[in-house]
């Protein structure tokens, strides 16, 4: 049973780690001149997965016009994920 306690945790937190970065990387190509449509299902999806860890964490990691907390994100999921791990495995 911890052995797939263990693969569930890890398959979540991978799909979030992931779901962040590539919102992270779609950020950026504005910059470049792509467009990104704000209506696409794949993009109100990706929105809908990663803005209930990204929003609580901007008003303590916005530095002016940086926005950190993707980067808090990825550290504190990794964090979370080994800790409960750690638990289950009882280490």
């Amino acid at each position: 049973m911890g052995d797939i306690l263990v693969l569930v945790i890890t398959i979540v937190f991978q799909v979030l780690w992931w779901a962040i970065l590539i919102r992270v990387l779609l950020s950026w190509l504005p910059m470049a001149g792509i467009r990104i449509d704000p209506y696409n299902p794949v993009i109100q999806l990706l929105y809908q997965i990663t803005d209930p860890i990204l929003e609580p964490l901007r008003k303590y990691t916005t530095v002016g016009m940086i926005d950190l907390s993707p980067i808090v994100a990825l550290l504190g999921l990794q964090f979370i994920q080994y800790i409960l791990i750690s638990l289950i495995r009882g280490a």
